[in-house]
């Protein structure tokens, strides 16, 4: 029988309809992983309206690339890959519904390649659940389409942790290092400080084992994502460092501030909180976020007794300081600068649970069924109800900018046109006109060009109702619309 050609050694595949069969298997997992991602594009599609406004940072990233609008102010803590990635529909299409439905597919399509690469590490049902787990946050639905890079980083981590990996795993895999950096670039053109945040863990533990190949693919990933950001840096902002420094002044000074109680406050639906007053979110909103460090660490213990401790680790790891920036150095908070830790976390937190339900056995094991799927439940529950309310909410402001827009053009402001003041870089964007401010975070005007140019073009100033205008516009006509006030300059000569 040792001699038989049908023996089977140790370590090596086995030929013939063994291999038929692993390929079966293989094809079954890339079903549920599509299946996932299906459903998370669907639901995109379905719950957030495809033609919502563009917000304030959508609108600075894709002014880059549009023929709409002139380009909006780039400040310096902001990339060019979000721009680069809707180009493809914005340099020829002015439709949000386009747009939005392109950056749903796409989005889609970024989430099954990164569960796609922990396929084969964990068992498929744990990587399929953890990608419905992340993909039904509403924070991930309602940013899934948007022109935002935080969930382009998230996909992006998960991936890059996934390949590193299997990298790691097997050295013959030659697809993997490649993938590797692939995806650490695709988070350094997204966001340069959140690629180095993400990436620190495996380029530590990368140096740790001595393995040049990883190391290699990593650092040339990150180098080839971030050199865009680094050369405008030399060419606009006088530097790196002074980049660096701009977009810390920027965001408030980076340095010691425990953001975890802002974090909280924005689970409820608050895109952006800053200054973050009021109350936590409710307990029924805020309860997953309690119990994810709980669950990732039950998911930690399952891998170690399971004996593939490292993957687990990795993510883990990974999620911690993707993290850390956003709930200790950053005096605000918004729910999508967690997207990549949520990311990350969701497959540890998807063995955990499998391993509650599948472990337990005899009378407990209907109690355990039944206690997760009712926590599931309920969490969907208060996870759909925060993003519908978070669309309408948002789709209804954004319309008030468009009303807004076609009000200026009533009045004769129309392209080529200039507005200033509240919210004048969104509503300039739907008008079609510049934007300018001459202090605050996006100051790129003196008060000497701004009038110089508003003797020249259309130029209005827009306050909030009963709040003086600059002192220029003090004669000029007032037209109180909706909640806005519109001082409109006389027309040019």
């Amino acid at each position: 029988m040792a001699d038989s050609p049908n023996a089977t050694l140790v370590g090596m595949a086995q030929p013939g309809p063994p291999a038929v069969a692993r390929r079966s298997w293989r094809a079954r997992g890339d079903v549920w992983l599509l299946a996932v991602a299906a459903v998370f594009t669907l639901a995109q599609l379905t719950f957030v309206p495809l033609g919502m406004g563009l917000g304030w940072d959508e609108t600075v990233y894709v002014s880059q690339v549009s023929s709409h609008a002139p380009a909006a102010f780039f400040s310096a803590p902001r990339s060019r890959g979000v721009s680069l990635l809707v180009a493809p529909i914005t340099t020829w299409s002015s439709s949000t519904v386009l747009l939005r439905t392109f950056l749903a597919l796409l989005s889609g399509l970024g989430l099954f390649l990164a569960l796609r690469a922990w396929r084969g590490v964990f068992p498929v049902r744990v990587v399929a659940f953890g990608g419905a787990l992340f993909a039904t946050l509403w924070v991930t639905i309602y940013y899934g389409p948007q022109a935002m890079p935080n969930y382009w980083v998230a996909v992006g981590a998960l991936a890059c942790a996934g390949c590193f990996v299997r990298a790691w795993r097997d050295r013959t895999d030659r697809w993997a290092p490649w993938g590797m950096g692939a995806s650490a670039a695709l988070i350094a053109l997204m966001r340069p400080t959140d690629a180095v945040w993400v990436t620190l863990p495996l380029l530590a533990l990368s140096v740790w084992l001595r393995r040049p190949r990883l190391p290699a693919a990593l650092l040339a990933g990150l180098v080839a994502g971030a050199a865009p950001w680094v050369i405008e840096a030399y060419v606009s902002f006088g530097g790196l460092e002074q980049r660096l420094a701009d977009a810390s002044r920027i965001q408030g000074g980076l340095g010691w501030n425990v953001a975890v109680d802002d974090q909280l406050r924005s689970l409820d639906g608050r895109t952006l909180c800053r200054p973050c007053t009021g109350p936590p979110a409710h307990i029924a909103v805020a309860a997953w976020w309690y119990a994810l460090p709980l669950f990732a660490a039950l998911g930690t213990l399952v891998a170690i007794r399971a004996r593939r401790a490292a993957p687990t680790l990795v993510l883990v790891a990974c999620a911690t300081t993707a993290a850390v920036p956003y709930l200790f150095m950053i005096g605000y908070a918004a729910p999508r600068f967690l997207l990549p830790a949520y990311a990350l976390l969701a497959i540890p937190v998807a063995d955990g649970l499998v391993h509650l339900v599948t472990a337990s056995s005899g009378r407990w094991r209907p109690v355990a069924v039944t206690m997760v799927a009712l926590g599931l439940a309920g969490h969907l529950a208060a996870q759909f109800a925060v993003l519908t309310h978070t669309a309408n909410r948002t789709d209804a402001g954004r319309r008030d900018w468009a009303h807004t827009a076609g009000e200026l053009h009533r009045l004769g402001v129309r392209p080529p046109c200039l507005l200033t003041g509240h919210q004048a870089l969104p509503i300039g964007f739907s008008a079609g006109c510049s934007s300018a401010y001459i202090e605050g975070n996006n100051a790129n005007i003196t008060r000497a060009e701004l009038l110089h140019t508003a003797r020249r073009i259309p130029f209005a100033v827009l306050t909030l109702p009963g709040s003086a205008p600059p002192g220029y516009a003090r004669a000029w006509p007032v037209h109180r619309y909706d909640h806005i006030d519109l001082y409109v300059a006389p027309p040019p000569r």
